[in-house]
């Protein structure tokens, strides 16, 4: 699918690259910063969008691995490709990092997310103290999607959930990948050049009850 989304990119006049890697382990997070910066040449914005929720556990039952793994998937990732990548943004003059949370970082991570949303929790922090050590040179803020209707939600939810939390939703809908991406689009353009250290909700009014 990665495949077709770079096909996608080329007919659009652009262009890309499709690189696989564990980003937890520190040698392959660094291979796919060098690799693109080969090719490219320079590294302009960074947007930390890996992550996942790795399995549901309430946190008395919590296994010491669930706990980890979820660190790893969701920071680890992001703190190895940043720390990488940071001289290189830092090399423009005007880098941009966006990092991806999630709105369990409002609820705490209900029915038994709460390692995930520690996790990502975790990473709203960390964008903070980007925000701060690599001023002015580079930008750093946070996206934080509610319930979005992609693939995460086939695995993580039922339709009937899905229908509710749009029930629940002020503008009564879930919102859509290109919504997100909207978001991620303004902080990493020069429309988002006094923006640092910000965190911007996309949830349609959704907020903790």
């Amino acid at each position: 699918e990665a495949e077709e989304v770079l096909v996608q990119v080329r007919r659009s006049k652009g262009d890309g690259m499709v690189l696989k890697a564990d980003l937890s382990k520190e040698k392959e997070a660094n291979a796919v910063v060098d690799q693109l910066v080969a090719k490219v040449g320079r590294l302009d914005v960074l947007v930390n969008n890996a992550g996942a929720l790795v399995d549901r556990s309430k946190i008395e039952n919590c296994p010491l691995e669930l706990w980890q793994k979820s660190l790893d998937v969701n920071v680890t990732s992001a703190f190895l490709v940043t720390k990488r990548a940071i001289p290189h943004l830092r090399a423009t003059r005007s880098g941009r990092i966006v990092n991806m949370i999630s709105l369990s970082t409002q609820t705490g991570g209900a029915n038994g997310a709460g390692a995930y949303a520690a996790a990502k929790g975790a990473l709203q922090v960390f964008t903070r103290t980007l925000a701060r050590e690599l001023a002015p040179e580079i930008r750093t803020n946070t996206v934080c999607p509610g319930v979005i209707e992609t693939r995460h939600h086939e695995v993580a939810s039922t339709p009937e959930r899905m229908a509710q939390y749009r029930k629940e939703t002020p503008l009564g809908r879930n919102g859509t990948a290109e919504e997100v991406a909207m978001a991620v689009l303004y902080l990493a353009s020069d429309a988002g050049s006094f923006t640092n250290g910000a965190l911007i909700d996309i949830n349609g009014g959704r907020f903790l009850r």
